[in-house]
This record gives C-alpha cells, sequence and structure tokens, in this order.
C-alpha cells in the first residue's frame, strides 16, 4: 500500500454521505477513505479520450479538487471516443464543456479549469498544487514534461496511452520507483510512431485504460491497494489479453537518479526533434526553411504556380478529404514510385499533421529532389484555415 501522506481528510455533508453510500460500506473505502478522497486533488492532463472517463469517474467518485488542463475545442471527429462531448459541443472549447459536464455528474466537488497549453514555464507551479498527475495526452513533448515536471515536484505520474487497439498504464513516481524515462530514456525519431490521428483508435479503447488509469488515481488518494509503481500493464482489445511488466529504476536515468542530469525543465518540442535547435537564425532552421504553411501553399496555387502537391497519407486517409489536385503516394509507397515525379518539380508533402511529410521531405531530399517542402500542420491545418468542407479526423 502506498499512501499520499500530505492528503489530510475533509468531513462530508449529509447529502454526501447519501451519494457515496456504496462507498462508504466498502472495508477498504469507508467514510475515512472517502473524506481523504474529498480532501484530494488530483490534476487531469488532456479531456480527450483518456481525458473524458478520468474526468467522469473522478468527479463521480467525489474527488474533492479535480483540474483539467486542456486548450483545445471540440471537433466532430472526437465523438467517436470523447465522450465527455456531445454533438451540441462541436466548436465549443473543450475545457467550458467537460466542467459543465462534470459538475451534473457531481456538484459536491471543486472544478478547476486550467484553459491553456502546458508547457515548461508553467508546469512545475500547476503540479506543485495538486496530490496526483493523469497523464491523458497523446503526444510525446507533454509526456516528457509532465514525467520530468512530476519528477521535479515529488508527484505520482498516472500513465496512460492508447494507439489503434492497444494501450499501456503505468505510475511513473521517482521518488518510490521508476519514471517515465527509465522506460523511455528518448523520444522515437520523429514521425516513426503514427499518432491516433494518423494510425486511429477503437473508440472504446480511452474508455478501458482512462478508467483504469481513473482506478490507480483513486488508489492512490485512498492509501488503498497495490498501485502500478514499477509495473507497465499492456493492453490488446483485439484479443482481450492483458500483460504486466515489471519496470526498473535507471541508475542512469537523467532525472529520477541519485546523480541527475537533468534538474530543470526544457524545451520539449526540440528534444523530441519537432522543432529547431534554439538559437539558430530562423533562415538557417531546416524546419523553417523547408515547410509552407496553409495560406502559404494557397497563395502559390492561386496564383497559378505549377506545383506538385503531393499527397503521403494512406488511400483511407483520402477518402474522408484531400487538397484538390494533389497526388496521392503513401510515404510507405515513396521509394518504389520515385520514377513518378520529376526532380526538377516544385513538390509540396503533406499528410495528416506534418510528421510523415516532414520524413517524406527528408527522403526525397537524399534522392536528389532539391525543391521540396512540407504543408506544417497537414490537412489538419489546411481544413481549420483554408477549406473546412474538409472534415478533420
Amino acid at each position: 500500500m502506498t499512501t499520499l501522506r500530505d492528503i489530510g481528510s475533509e468531513r462530508l455533508t449529509p447529502e454526501e454521505l447519501r451519494r457515496y453510500a456504496r462507498h462508504l460500506i466498502m472495508r477498504e473505502v469507508g467514510r475515512d477513505g472517502q473524506e481523504r478522497l474529498k480532501a484530494a486533488r488530483i490534476l487531469v492532463v488532456g479531456a480527450g479520450g483518456l481525458g473524458s472517463p478520468l474526468g467522469l469517474y473522478l468527479a463521480a467518485a467525489g474527488i474533492g479538487t479535480l483540474g483539467l488542463v486542456e486548450f483545445d475545442t471540440v471537433d466532430e471527429s472526437n465523438l467517436q471516443r470523447q465522450v465527455l462531448y456531445g454533438q451540441s459541443d462541436i466548436g465549443r472549447p473543450k475545457i467550458e464543456a467537460a466542467i459543465e459536464r462534470l459538475r451534473e455528474i457531481n456538484p459536491h466537488i471543486r472544478l478547476v479549469p486550467h484553459e491553456y497549453r502546458l508547457d515548461s514555464s508553467n508546469a512545475l507551479e500547476l503540479f506543485a498544487g495538486y496530490d496526483v498527475i493523469v497523464d491523458g495526452t497523446d503526444n510525446f513533448p507533454t509526456r516528457y514534461l509532465v514525467n520530468d515536471a512530476c519528477v521535479l515536484t515529488g508527484k505520482p505520474n498516472v500513465y496512460g496511452s492508447i494507439f489503434r487497439f492497444e494501450g499501456q498504464v503505468a505510475v511513473f513516481w521517482g521518488a518510490k520507483g521508476p519514471c517515465y524515462r527509465c522506460l523511455f530514456p528518448e523520444p522515437p525519431p520523429p514521425g516513426s510512431v503514427p499518432s491516433c490521428a494518423e494510425g486511429g483508435v477503437l473508440g472504446v479503447l480511452p474508455g478501458i485504460i482512462g478508467s483504469l488509469q481513473a482506478n490507480e488515481a483513486i488508489k492512490l488518494a485512498l492509501g488503498a491497494g497495490d498501485p502500478l509503481i514499477g509495473r507497465l500493464v499492456l493492453f490488446d482489445a483485439l484479443g482481450l489479453k492483458f500483460r504486466e511488466l515489471k519496470l526498473k529504476k535507471s541508475p542512469d536515468c537523467p532525472v529520477c537518479s541519485e546523480t541527475p542530469s537533468l534538474t530543470e525543465l526544457i524545451d520539449y518540442e526540440q528534444f523530441c526533434g519537432l522543432a529547431p535547435a534554439s538559437g539558430l537564425p530562423e533562415e538557417d532552421s531546416m524546419y523553417a526553411s523547408d515547410e509552407l504553411n496553409p495560406t502559404e501553399l494557397k497563395a502559390l496555387l492561386d496564383a497559378g504556380r505549377e506545383v506538385v502537391v503531393l499527397d503521403v497519407r494512406t488511400p483511407m486517409e483520402r477518402s474522408i478529404g484531400a487538397i484538390e489536385g494533389s497526388t496521392l503516394i503513401p510515404i510507405q509507397e515513396l521509394m518504389q514510385r520515385l520514377g513518378e515525379l520529376d526532380k526538377s518539380a516544385e513538390i509540396v508533402a503533406y499528410c495528416h499533421s506534418g510528421l510523415r511529410s516532414r520524413k517524406a521531405l527528408d527522403f526525397l531530399r537524399q534522392q536528389g529532389f532539391e525543391r521540396v517542402k512540407h504543408l506544417a500542420g497537414g490537412i489538419d491545418a489546411w481544413s481549420v484555415e483554408i477549406d473546412p468542407s474538409i472534415p478533420r479526423y
């Protein structure tokens, strides 16, 4: 049993005694445990696929202070898996819709919205005000940021991730066991791991993984059971199989070892290879010089410029929507189909969000194509800024 010693207790009102009756009759919870839940402060980073079941079940459980970090808006493509939201929420700020829904779930708790992007300038101060941090994000820069900020503030990090039919859950707590960096010291190369937007995700999967994360957060607040510290649970939805891996603390971990080399937060976009190195003039930055934003690409096309707009997504993605006049060559087929492209032509590659097109750009440059750029933000940005008739996904 692992206890968060700084969590005290708060007396329950008569209304709360009625609401939590099914908890109160359980020996492992009881009135004392429910009062610990009421005194607990839990922060959920991200109110999307994982954040939806997390918010619902933590609110329903009676977590006294529940914080949410989110800056995005509700999109129709979210509704397949983000069960916090409904049709009438499309276009609304997620944080606004989420708080409204959770207040309906439980009016007895304190809901704290943090409507901004989590970054190195605000994470430490934010995390200091909570007992447990739950990572409901879907990108590597934020995962490393959450991990490092948790280690530096001494907070447990309830981790979850999902992709297609598979999910992972663990509790990373540098003070009591391994952290995320002990398992993944370095991020994967940009574009090597597709996002859920690119590879898809079974709609029910975040409900399963997010519920497991909520379970771990509640156990930590209660000081009950055996939390997933030093253990990683892997879930396969297609085979309905669970596996558990034992994790060890790395003696060389840069952040949670006895002699850490990382003692403050860094630029995580740069660390994950998603931003140019700081200190370089913009004109010397490969990514700054080799990308076009949607407005710039549209201006080229409107001017009648002879540009090959190269779609490197899958045929399934293209069936959802595409930039008019673009040519489809999925990135997996690019090597075999180089003969279809003219090395003297001006080429602008695009994908869903910009990762695969950046990878395509690097490959084409290696093959002698000199006039290649890629579309920053991909077709998702194009849909938002230029052509809203293209569905977002």
